[in-house]
């Protein structure tokens, strides 16, 4: 074997925190898989040493919520989303505050504090209508966090109510919405996104949302989702936006991605014609994400899309948390992924590694 010299001093930059380019991400992620995993490793226990009193390297979290969709009209029809109604179809709906109420009081009774609120693309709702919402949850239930509304959906927004953004988001949260999740983010490549989801919100728009609620304090989430139509080069330029994007707003000292989470496309049911990857694909990239996001405290192992085992796995792959329990989930279940978790399961798996399992919330702040 030929001894390379650059590899060798690539590794060490790795296993020393530094920051790392697109050309030495590529190279990382052809490794040997045990190698690639114990840099992300690594890279974990820099990213947590300081975390929760110093005992974060000995800590896996999970959190309790539930995902709401308001309603499954949407006027988008991506290629990969099972989950899209139009207004005609017979099981079109949007949810009545009844409903609502009743799926946060079960979330409560399960000791959960959040709800993650989306829905599809409806082109008839008001602004109003999603202040009222937002003000009708905050008024009844002041302690539950609403995690609401991907960039995409406040891009149609912007579109439908004729309003900027800085406005439309100020008064959202004026409202009561304490954070925005990660969804849409599929791959931040034009290219990519003008293949898989034509008519939804363009990369330069999804990191302006996410621009806009930072620098007006909000906190919110960071997503991929990939193994369809992108090539290796189109995750790390990916990455690469969600880096710069996190340089900037941890600039502004308010919100930032509180967390990276990448999933594998799930195909069932969907109009989307590509290969899924597997397993193997899952925990290298979300690896590479460990090591490229070098300003991400917190990466989340996808068991929704994986299964538990390899959730777990995950964990020595540069996750230091399981997500959510996820009460209710309507969207990647619609496109084949049927797996649940039980409070009991993320302990087992987390202690079957050694770690100590805590809840969080939104915020990676622990609750018990």
């Amino acid at each position: 074997m030929i001894y390379d010299a650059s590899l060798d001093e690539l590794l060490q930059k790795v296993w020393d925190g530094q920051r790392v380019n697109a050309g030495e991400a590529e190279r990382l992620y052809h490794l040997p898989l045990e190698e690639l995993a114990a840099l992300a490793d690594h890279r974990r226990q820099l990213a947590k040493q300081a975390a929760y009193n110093g005992r974060g390297n000995e800590i896996v979290t999970y959190h309790i919520d539930r995902n709401i969709n308001y309603t499954n009209i949407c006027n988008v029809y991506c290629k990969f989303c099972a989950f899209y109604r139009t207004e005609k179809a017979p099981d079109a709906y949007v949810i009545t505050l009844e409903e609502l109420d009743r799926k946060i009081e079960e979330t409560l009774a399960q000791g959960g504090e959040q709800m993650l609120l989306q829905g599809g693309h409806h082109p008839k709702l008001t602004k109003q209508w999603y202040l009222d919402l937002l003000a009708h949850v905050k008024g009844k239930y002041p302690h539950f966090n609403i995690h609401g509304f991907s960039p995409s959906e406040f891009v149609h927004f912007r579109e439908v109510f004729n309003e900027p953004l800085e406005k439309i988001i100020g008064d959202f949260k004026a409202a009561g919405l304490g954070s925005i999740p990660g969804g849409g983010g599929e791959i931040l490549v034009d290219r990519v996104r003008q293949r898989i989801s034509p008519r939804k919100a363009m990369t330069d728009d999804w990191l302006e949302v996410m621009d806009v609620a930072h620098r007006l304090g909000l906190y919110s989430s960071a997503t991929m989702m990939f193994g369809h139509v992108e090539t290796l080069a189109d995750r790390i330029e990916h990455l690469e936006r969600l880096r710069a994007q996190q340089d900037k707003s941890l600039s502004y000292g308010g919100g930032h991605f509180t967390a990276f989470i990448c999933w594998t496309f799930q195909a069932e049911h969907t109009k989307l014609r590509a290969p899924t990857v597997g397993a193997h694909e899952y925990l290298r990239t979300q690896a590479l994400g460990r090591i490229y996001l070098d300003n991400f405290d917190n990466v989340q192992s996808s068991w929704v899309t994986q299964g538990r085992e390899i959730g777990q796995i995950a964990l020595k792959f540069g996750a230091n948390d399981l997500g959510s329990i996820m009460i209710e989930e309507n969207v990647v279940s619609q496109a084949g992924a049927i797996f649940h978790m039980t409070v009991a399961d993320m302990h087992r798996l987390a202690r079957d590694l050694g770690y100590e399992p805590r809840q969080r919330n939104n915020w990676y702040q622990l609750l018990n």
